[in-house]
């Protein structure tokens, strides 16, 4: 397990995304400049995962309203998305996304095990970004780890996947 670079896990993750959003939506993304940080963000949006076994970390996806709504449309079929349909969606993406990541990395570095998704909104910074006031919530992630930027060619959809292990 040693063996296994960063960049292995991050190479997987992108391809995790994209397969997920072209199997289950027809959907193709075009992957960004990677950042090697988990980079503060403020999203409408954010689905969590927990990893567990030989490597331990969390995968997230972070997006913006009209993007969870058409995701939520192409992948729960529906006509509109309430807010309940953007959490079941955004639950449901990030779950997809942590399953082809998992059956990947089973298949090439052996046993994983995934939490049950966290679907949340507002701000995500850094440990040691302090907020910005005391009234503003936000959730702590540790900031090793990397921000891939994912976005259709239209611009229609576009979300952040996060990773760090």
């Amino acid at each position: 397990m040693t063996g296994i670079s960063f960049e292995e896990i991050m190479f997987t993750i992108m391809s995790a995304t994209q397969d997920t959003f072209k199997s289950y939506m027809n959907i193709d993304l075009l992957a960004g400049k990677v950042e090697k940080r988990v980079d503060p963000v403020d999203s409408d949006v954010t689905g969590i995962v927990g990893v567990a076994g030989d490597r331990v970390g969390y995968i997230i996806i972070a997006t913006n309203r009209s993007s969870a709504q058409c995701v939520a449309k192409e992948l729960l079929m529906v006509d509109e998305a309430d807010e309940e349909c953007i959490r079941d969606a955004v639950g449901e993406l990030t779950n997809n996304i942590a399953g082809v990541f998992k059956t990947k990395y089973h298949e090439q570095y052996g046993s994983v095990a995934l939490g049950l998704p966290l679907v949340v909104s507002g701000q995500l910074r850094t440990i040691a970004d302090p907020p910005e006031s005391e009234e503003q919530s936000s959730i702590n992630v540790q900031c090793k780890g990397v921000t891939i930027p994912f976005t259709t060619a239209d611009g229609t959809v576009s979300i952040k996947v996060m990773v760090y292990m």
